[in-house]
């Protein structure tokens, strides 16, 4: 299993902790975010890991040198220049070894109970998969009946985003993306034909009329984004849970 941890992010939303350290290594129960998540990919059958570096890099790449996760671990490095998810996932995709098995991306900043490994394995198929859950939030993604991307919405502004013409979007199914999904190496063509820097929900909902993403819901997911000073005891009672 390949993996991309995205890992780049400057962390506004937690200072002042990330004023003096990345977000990938604000602590949870005595242990970095970077380190929950990638035992999490370890123990799911990841065999190669990306991670793509910004804000306090060096901090990253020290700790991930001193430490042993039992896998190969590499860097993709943003230090000049921040290249929003999208632009790291392509930049990050081009440093894997060479094969046609999907890459599985996780927030560094994100914590569940997803079934990572069945995720993965049941998806290989997709050009892109995209676990989502009924959570409570602002903005959705839109499914059809057969679980294909077809729109983003939210619905505090009413604002609709989709390549779809004319699209009918009230019989379509609504679900929280979850910051964890799945993609196809033979997504890097269209990828490259995208800005230098452009958010990879961006080339989703630009493509869904060209491409199979697939929505993947799971029913019991838990899940915690710690984007939050207030969410951090809160992660830790939720890493004692898992």
């Amino acid at each position: 299993m390949k993996a991309l941890l995205f890992a780049a992010g400057r962390g506004t939303r937690l200072k002042p902790l990330t004023d003096t350290m990345p977000k990938a290594l604000v602590p949870v129960a005595g242990k970095p975010l970077l380190w929950h998540t990638l035992t999490r990919l370890r123990e799911a059958g990841a065999t190669e890991v990306i991670v793509n570096v910004h804000h306090f890099a060096e901090q990253i790449i020290s700790y991930l040198n001193k430490h042993d996760f039992g896998i190969p671990i590499h860097v993709s490095d943003e230090r000049g220049e921040l290249l929003d998810t999208g632009g790291g996932l392509r930049q990050a995709m081009k440093l894997f070894t060479p094969n046609d098995n999907p890459i599985l991306i996780h927030n560094v900043d994100i914590l569940s109970n997803a079934p990572l490994r069945e995720f993965y394995e049941s998806n290989k198929d997709a050009d892109a998969a995209l676990m989502v859950s009924e959570r409570m939030t602002t903005r959705y993604l839109l499914f059809d009946e057969n679980n294909y991307l077809r729109a983003w919405t939210n619905i505090q502004t009413g604002e609709v985003r989709t390549p779809f013409p004319n699209l009918d979007i009230i019989p379509l199914r609504r679900y929280a993306f979850s910051g964890i999904h799945l993609v196809s190496p033979r997504l890097l063509s269209f990828l490259e034909e995208f800005p230098r820097i452009f958010p990879i929900m961006d080339f989703y909902l630009q493509t869904c009329d060209k491409l199979s993403f697939r929505g993947v819901f799971s029913s019991n997911l838990r899940l915690l984004d710690v984007g939050k000073q207030n969410t951090l005891k809160e992660a830790e009672d939720f890493i004692l849970t898992l």
